[in-house]
């Protein structure tokens, strides 16, 4: 039995839960993320805990079972907390800035790089300590945009320069030696 899977999700105060079949939707003080499960997953909500269950013991169920545990959980602690991903940027001469919504970037490039983010994704640019954060409810897309970020210029080992996350460590490599 997984043991991600078997254990149960509490659910905080100002927190509700409609289960329609597959389909759940959490809703909270920070939003409201929905999201369909497989069907073949028992999704049992009672008493402001939610249990998640499987028909069978073969590896597919198994496997579902965990992920669809995990993914409710996020959802939970995404409309109460909210996620949060900081990434740096590092490099003479690198900088960005904030136009509305937009995060402009002059990593390097002969042009400037704009990054919109999706619905439900808020960025922000710290100037001075050259920190990108990335905000949001969802903590896939929080995630998947943080590294579209990081895919702009990736740090390269030799000086570090690039963009990385916050906690990342980058392995450097010596240059060429004199012979």
């Amino acid at each position: 039995m997984s043991r991600i899977g078997k254990a149960p999700i509490a659910i905080p105060d100002g927190v509700k839960i409609k289960l329609d079949g597959q389909e759940l939707t959490v809703t909270g003080p920070k939003g409201e993320l929905i999201k369909k499960f497989h069907p073949e997953i028992i999704i049992n909500f009672e008493e402001n805990v939610i249990t998640v269950a499987r028909n069978s013991d073969n590896t597919f169920h198994r496997s579902l079972h965990g992920l669809t545990r995990a993914l409710i959980a996020n959802m939970v602690v995404g409309v109460t907390e909210g996620y949060k991903r900081e990434l740096e940027v590092i490099g003479v001469g690198y900088r960005g800035e904030m136009k509305g919504k937009r995060l402009i970037l002059n990593v390097g490039y002969s042009h400037p790089v704009v990054v919109d983010p999706p619905d439900g994704v808020a960025l922000d640019f710290d100037v001075k300590a050259k920190m990108i954060s990335v905000t949001g409810i969802d903590k896939e897309l929080v995630g998947l945009t943080a590294d579209r970020i990081r895919s702009i210029r990736k740090p390269e080992p030799y000086k570090g320069k690039g963009i990385r996350y916050k906690d990342e460590y980058v392995r450097r490599k010596a240059g060429k030696t004199a012979a």
